[in-house]
């Protein structure tokens, strides 16, 4: 699994599109709020429900084989044992890497992924790793610039 700095790093400045498995339309929803965070921080996001037409303005597509276009990251907010054929989709559309937000560990599809030359993550959230690695964490959600973890210059 790719859980170290530097890895993780790399994977959130190299994948810039973000299809988003699990994207719910209500706000109060984490996988809306996290979603919204990384849209903010110049990421792109392809939400994936087919419960919507659309979330955060963007047209939303019923499953990956749908997008049509390059995926670097599948950023999933489903149940473990959900993850298995979205990890195969995820392969299938040629995607570079395999998310799994908190509470979401399916070894398996994992396996699969990594296999197929994807980066895999699991159990983490995508904000959260962003915004601890690249200074955005605050309790609130946002960056106040008022504390940094980055040394003055």
């Amino acid at each position: 699994m790719s859980d170290d700095i530097s890895t993780l790093r790399r994977i959130l400045r190299e994948c810039r599109t973000i299809a988003v498995v699990g994207l719910s339309g209500e706000w109060h929803r984490p996988s809306y709020f996290a979603a919204k965070y990384m849209q903010q921080h110049g990421y792109r996001i392809i939400p994936v429900n087919p419960r919507y037409a659309e979330v955060l303005g963007v047209r939303c597509y019923p499953s990956l084989d749908a997008i049509g276009e390059r995926v670097d990251m599948v950023d999933v907010f489903r149940r473990t044992e959900d993850v298995l054929p979205i990890a195969q989709q995820a392969v299938a559309i040629g995607a570079r890497c395999l998310w799994q937000q908190i509470g979401v560990v399916n070894r398996e599809a994992a396996e699969l992924a990594r296999a197929a030359g994807l980066d895999t993550v699991m159990d983490r959230c995508v904000k959260i790793e962003h915004a601890r690695l690249f200074g955005g964490l605050h309790w609130a959600g946002v960056n106040t610039r008022v504390i940094s973890a980055k040394r003055p210059v």
